[in-house]
């Protein structure tokens, strides 16, 4: 399956126009059709991070998640399917805000072996929906002009997840594309914005891409049981082994933005340092003349639907 990303529209068509410095330049827009990421130094400041950081703060100070739901996050395949891909609490979460834990932060009977604030891999899979400060942050209007620059007509919000990264444990993310979870027809229709609230840096974890990755289709697909089955998932195809050598380092300081095309191989490596390495992401999707398939993970519900991002 190959690429099949939408047209671009002419930048001058953009609005609006009050935040010309959110819009990619032609040379920014080759770069990013070259390579399937960009990296936008700077797009948010520091203090529209520390207003998401102070957020998060007090999200996780009320987190209240039962025994029998706490569920270790992994992004290695046998994990994937006997935790979370077995569990409602994770494929239920499109709609809601939820919490997903490191390796080993928990007891035989369930109880934190670490500090609670310390012990969470990451928040999904609706802050964009539900919390304010995300919501206003994910439509903002600098968010909407650098996504209209990209051509994008209709882009919907399918997720978005508060990535923390602990320090000394915070868990590598393996080699994969985004659309193998978020998988549409035609392919290209998936668009990754991850957004830097502390220094992403080699020692702390930063992203890593094989550029020009996206343009050779998606080898592995999760795919979600029939509703009448029960809870669970399974996978269709198998990565290559991407070799090492590939992949680039993507340093990001404080407020910088990634755009991520949805077929680009990247990873991160564990946090081994001192700090963590937090970030916000939302993943979108162009809903004109798409297909979002039936048998992802994630689903649409009648309580969420996909909301628009330009509105």
């Amino acid at each position: 399956m190959k690429e099949n990303s939408p047209g671009a529209i002419e930048l001058s068509q953009l609005s609006p126009a009050v935040f010309p410095m959110a819009c990619l330049s032609p040379s920014q827009l080759k770069k990013f059709q070259e390579d399937g990421f960009l990296l936008l130094e700077g797009f948010f400041t520091a203090d529209e991070c520390v207003a998401m950081q102070q957020r998060i703060g007090e999200i996780v100070a009320e987190m209240d998640v039962p025994l029998h739901c706490r569920t270790e996050f992994s992004t290695q395949e046998d994990e994937q399917l006997q935790t979370q891909g077995k569990t409602d609490y994770f494929l239920s979460s499109g709609d809601k805000i939820r919490f997903f834990f490191e390796k080993g932060v928990f007891d035989e009977k369930g109880n934190f072996l670490v500090p609670p604030e310390k012990s969470i891999n990451k928040i999904g899979h609706a802050l964009h929906a539900h919390d304010p400060v995300f919501r206003s942050i994910t439509h903002s209007p600098k968010v909407q002009a650098l996504v209209r620059s990209l051509g994008l007509q209709m882009p919907v919000v399918v997720q978005s997840m508060y990535i923390f990264k602990q320090p000394h444990f915070g868990g590598e993310v393996s080699p994969h594309q985004d659309a193998t979870f978020l998988y549409t027809e035609p392919l290209g229709r998936v668009l990754g914005l991850w957004i830097a609230m502390e220094d992403a840096m080699l020692e702390n974890g930063c992203l890593w891409f094989i550029p020009g990755s996206h343009t050779r289709g998606v080898s592995r697909r999760m795919i979600r049981a029939p509703s009448d089955s029960g809870p669970g998932t399974s996978f269709l195809g198998s990565d290559p082994a991407w070799a090492s050598n590939l992949f680039v380092p993507l340093p990001v300081r404080r407020g910088g933005l990634v755009l991520i095309h949805g077929e680009v191989v990247h990873k991160s490596e564990q946090n081994h340092s001192d700090h963590s390495r937090q970030a916000y992401t939302v993943h979108l999707m162009e809903a004109a003349g798409t297909v979002w398939s039936p048998g992802n993970w994630l689903q649409p519900t009648p309580e969420l639907p996909f909301p628009p991002l330009y509105s």
